[in-house]
């Protein structure tokens, strides 16, 4: 199991709160990220925005860091990159951390 990061940022002009067609895309997505989170094996362990800085950050555990690739490249999460930018990063535990600098 992979711990994931996804950083999301837009604009103002391309926020959902006020631009139609990013709602449009944001909504699609929505409806459809239960579906695509049971078929990539995608667990959402949190989910935070920053309003004033237009920022989303979202915890995901996969059962691999290629899973979670292709769920970032489903219809639903590409229209999202039409109007925002998406950081994917792996991430481990402080503790996992320690363990591995411990083993070399």
């Amino acid at each position: 199991m992979v711990t994931c990061l996804l950083v999301w940022r837009h604009t103002a002009a391309d926020c959902p709160a006020h631009n139609e067609k990013s709602r449009k895309s944001m909504a699609e997505f929505m409806s459809k990220a239960a579906e695509l989170d049971a078929k990539h094996g995608v667990k959402v362990v949190g989910s935070w925005v920053v309003h004033s800085e237009h920022l989303m950050v979202q915890v995901c555990e996969a059962p691999s860091f290629e899973a979670m690739q292709a769920f970032s490249m489903e219809p639903e999460s590409m229209s999202l990159m039409n109007w925002s930018t998406m950081e994917l990063k792996a991430a481990m535990t402080l503790e996992e951390t320690w363990k591995m600098m411990q083993a070399q």
